[in-house]
């Protein structure tokens, strides 16, 4: 079964929200190769709304640039239930996002990427369908903004990490993967609340 990694950006104050702002020289020759190789692990991208509209507008846009000509050329699926068409190689998921992503990941391939934070997040998390979490925390403080994971449920994100690579600028990439065994133990305290106690 294909996996579903979500990666994102983030402050040193856990803001996400518009990273183009704040990455800055961040993103460089050595941030800019390593993005262009882990792209060799997907085959297709997922896509809110909002995010897709964002870099379609930008990203379609750009020639001549090894990283952004390969994410051009990807599959991408957008989960929306107000948008009315795409462009930039995009397919709309038009059924229960829960659903569709299921059947997405069952289909054979390579694995899929998901860039940024959003509302989509809140399902995907608590239905249990992103295998991976890479968390690409950038050494600035932004002192506003959107955070990593806003009104997100906590019962949501039992993580362990599971990899990490410190870049030269200072940057540093968190990979996160659920944790099997705490969310077990959650799950049976759970239970063990709701069942009742036998008379004795």
């Amino acid at each position: 079964m294909r996996k579903l990694i979500e990666t994102t950006l983030m402050s040193l104050d856990g803001v996400v929200g518009s990273p183009w702002a704040w990455t800055g020289s961040y993103f460089d020759a050595e941030s800019r190769g390593h993005a262009l190789a882990a792209l060799d692990r997907y085959d297709a991208f997922l896509f809110g709304r909002v995010t897709y509209e964002t870099f379609a507008a930008t990203w379609s846009q750009v020639r001549d640039d090894a990283y952004l000509d390969r994410i051009n050329a990807m599959p991408k699926y957008v989960a929306s239930t107000t948008l009315g068409e795409t462009t930039w190689n995009a397919t709309l998921l038009k059924g229960d996002v829960v659903e569709e992503i299921r059947r997405l990941k069952q289909q054979p391939g390579k694995d899929l990427i998901k860039y940024g934070t959003g509302k989509l997040d809140r399902t995907l998390l608590e239905h249990h369908l992103v295998d991976e979490i890479q968390v690409w925390i950038i050494p600035v403080i932004v002192g506003k903004g959107q955070h990593l994971y806003d009104a997100i449920d906590p019962a949501s994100l039992k993580l362990k990490l599971d990899a990490q690579k410190v870049f030269g600028n200072g940057s540093v990439l968190l990979t996160y993967v659920p944790d099997e065994d705490q969310q077990a133990g959650r799950l049976s305290k759970r239970w063990a609340r709701a069942t009742p106690t036998p008379p004795r």
